[in-house]
């Protein structure tokens, strides 16, 4: 069986160049819109801020901190955590 597996791709290959080029392009296109994984990038990437915002002092010209670094970040992560 694992003999025949391997032979496929050789003889349509000789056979038909064509067609095994355009089904490898179709399979190449079609997987990542149904992969599983693009649910969870699209989520990492909503989750994941553009960029981090500094906040200013009360006077407007000095950068303060704040005491926790989550007030810089967008929203939570914990569902990856249990994943």
């Amino acid at each position: 069986m694992a003999g025949m597996l391997s032979a496929f791709p050789k003889i349509a290959w000789a056979k038909e160049p064509v067609l095994v080029v355009s089904s490898i392009c179709g399979l190449a296109i079609i997987m990542p819109i149904v992969s599983p994984y693009t649910k969870y990038a699209a989520m990492i990437n909503q989750a994941t801020p553009f960029n981090n915002p500094v906040p200013l002092g009360g006077n407007g010209k000095g950068p303060i901190y704040p005491a926790t670094p989550r007030t810089l970040r967008g929203p939570s992560l914990e569902w990856l955590k249990n994943l």
